[in-house]
């Protein structure tokens, strides 16, 4: 019973976003006031020794602004960026110099689909890539609904790092997890399940059954990206992987695909000035995790508080990743000579920001509410009841949260501490059920309804969103299947 009542909160959401089609602040707001009910008539806070309720309220609420702020470090930069690429015309030159790039209609959904939309997915992540690349995929001919349906499928290998990071970031947040052991992690299971899923993409995005060229190109488009991901993950943690592996990726299947496929000439030399944010984001990330004395300096400044012995944060504000997305933007626009579009693009951020900032505060209050009520402890309990074969369901449980939410971040804040709790008590090893949290909720994103209407209202389409939704089912089960065998085989 406890369990069930402990779930009430999450169900709430679910039919409120997926039946009520309430927005995701109304649905999580609804969630949070049954948790909040549930506190006050069953479940009890965790409020330190000499501590309240009312002192643990406050605690919770500490932590939840602390996580939402830290958070949000990342998303106003990247969202700045965003902003300023678009004013400055850059990122439709880079996606037009890709269209160019080949006439099959197979490579062009490789070039649009799957690097435009994970280099977009890295840089800015929030629905831009389905966005930019759909309209794009219908200009060239493909029919609206199997343009969105290429869109989700083709970035949802990058969506775990999407947004430099932000959803791998949010994870290590609240779980206080290594990053480099989640990313490194959730990237092994991207480079396992992701040339199953640029198959099925490419299958989809012509007639007939794939030609021995088809899988080639398909076979090389996944190893462009998903092996510099690998690296990336290894070397340097959750910010790189998808922006840098799809810069070098993108880079490598160029110059393949010019040498056996001569197109018209172009100056792709002349795109650096529009990749130069993301170039000098590619190397403070590096440098300031893989030169060891740089790392300990920025590391080392710390602003830490605790409250009532049990609740507490920290921030690195020299270390952290929104910093390096700030420093990227303005040194690329100044070195560009384009620094008079950076107050413009702040001011656009900004504006998008209010609506995020009030999602992930309420999605954390209720995470961190349910952390310190037990609620997420009896369904980790409930859970335990599964017993070996839970390796295969986690990865679900991050689809479900993405389906419920429509943000990979988010449903890694909802459901990270249950696949940890779980974990604990099923002894499987913690950053590998963080990373499969990780990986559902990236392939989520290709099922969600809010990703669906958002990209079909950017082609004109109304009311085939079950059009779409059957298109990218199959391949969201597939992936999240073999990523589950592949964490329960690792786990025996």
């Amino acid at each position: 019973m406890s369990a069930l009542l402990a779930a009430t909160p999450l169900l709430v959401i679910l039919a409120g976003m997926g039946l009520l089609r309430r927005s995701a602040v109304v649905s999580g707001m609804m969630g949070l006031a049954v948790a909040i009910f549930l506190v006050a008539t069953g479940f009890r806070l965790e409020s330190g020794t000499t501590g309240s309720e009312l002192t643990a309220g406050i605690g919770v609420i500490a932590e939840a602004v602390h996580s939402t702020a830290t958070i949000l470090w990342i998303i106003l930069p990247a969202l700045a960026i965003y902003e300023f690429q678009r004013q400055a015309g850059a990122i439709e030159r880079i996606r037009d110099t890709l269209a160019a790039l080949a006439d099959e209609r197979r490579i062009q959904a490789i070039l649009i689909a799957w690097f435009f939309g994970l280099f977009m997915e890295g840089a800015a992540g929030f629905g831009t890539p389905v966005a930019l690349a759909a309209p794009l995929l219908v200009g060239l001919g493909y029919a609206p609904v199997r343009a969105v349906a290429l869109a989700l499928l083709g970035h949802a290998a990058g969506v775990s790092f999407g947004a430099v990071g932000t959803p791998v970031l949010a994870q290590v947040e609240i779980t206080g997890l290594a990053a480099g052991d989640v990313a490194v992690r959730t990237a092994v299971l991207h480079a396992i399940a992701g040339p199953v899923l640029l198959l099925l993409m490419v299958r989809l995005a012509g007639k007939g059954p794939l030609s021995r060229s088809d899988v080639g190109w398909a076979g090389l488009a996944a190893l462009c990206f998903l092996l510099p991901s690998l690296a990336l993950a290894f070397l340097a943690g959750p910010e790189l992987p998808t922006l840098g592996g799809a810069l070098i990726g993108t880079t490598l299947f160029v110059l393949v695909l010019r040498r056996h496929r001569p197109s018209r000439a172009l100056n792709l030399r002349a795109l650096i000035p529009d990749l130069s944010p993301y170039l000098f984001i590619l190397l403070f990330v590096l440098m300031t995790r893989l030169i060891p004395s740089l790392q300990g300096v920025l590391s080392g400044l710390a602003l830490s508080w605790t409250f009532a012995e049990t609740f507490q944060g920290a921030f690195q504000p020299l270390y952290h990743p929104g910093t390096i997305l700030f420093l990227g933007l303005i040194l690329g626009a100044l070195v560009t000579q384009r620094g008079g579009l950076l107050g413009g693009a702040l001011l656009a951020a900004l504006r998008r920001l209010l609506s995020v900032a009030l999602v992930l505060f309420v999605m954390l209050a209720l995470s961190r509410l349910m952390v310190h009520s037990g609620m997420i402890g009896a369904l980790a309990t409930a859970a335990a009841g599964v017993g070996p074969a839970w390796p295969l369901i986690a990865p679900l449980i991050g689809v479900l949260g993405t389906f419920i939410t429509g943000s990979a971040t988010a449903s890694n804040i909802l459901f990270s501490e249950l696949q940890l709790s779980t974990a604990s008590n099923l002894s499987l090893p913690p950053a590998m059920m963080a990373a499969a949290q990780s990986f559902g909720a990236a392939i989520g994103n290709a099922v969600a309804p809010h990703n669906i209407i958002a990209g079909s209202a950017t082609v004109g389409l109304i009311g085939r969103e079950g059009d779409i939704l059957r298109l990218t089912a199959w391949p969201c089960l597939a992936y999240a299947g073999i990523g589950g065998a592949v964490i329960l085989i690792a786990s025996l």
